[in-house]
């Protein structure tokens, strides 16, 4: 059974940063592709982020390119989500979410972790 985990959310005003950390436990880690995905309230879920297997291939949304860094350490199993320049529209609970590298489809998801951004 895979479990994620997420930590590092909060409240920041406009402008700041926050650093977000997923750890995965239950399988191999190093064999998963990983993705951040946030649902702000009364809005679908939305992707964010997403990162091969090796840590490889980093794809951003086009709402925070530039702003939010994706990155994977296998040593550690956990995937971070750097957000800088915060906007209040970045506000909403985000999630980090696995897949196997063969596969289309996110298996398994977080709990979510809140962010709010104030201006």
């Amino acid at each position: 059974q895979v479990q994620l985990v997420e930590s590092g959310g909060g409240s920041v005003q406009s402008g700041g940063s926050l650093r977000l950390s997923c750890t995965v436990s239950g399988r191999t880690f190093s064999s998963y592709d990983m993705g951040w995905f946030r649902q702000a309230p009364e809005k679908e879920r939305e992707f964010v982020a997403a990162i091969k297997w090796n840590g490889e291939s980093p794809t951003h949304a086009d709402s925070v390119k530039g702003r939010f860094t994706i990155s994977k350490d296998n040593a550690k199993n956990t995937v971070y989500l750097q957000m800088n320049s915060l906007k209040p529209t970045d506000t909403a609970v985000y999630y980090c979410a696995a897949k196997p590298t063969y596969t289309a489809t996110y298996n398994y998801w977080g709990q979510g972790t809140q962010v709010t951004v104030s201006s």
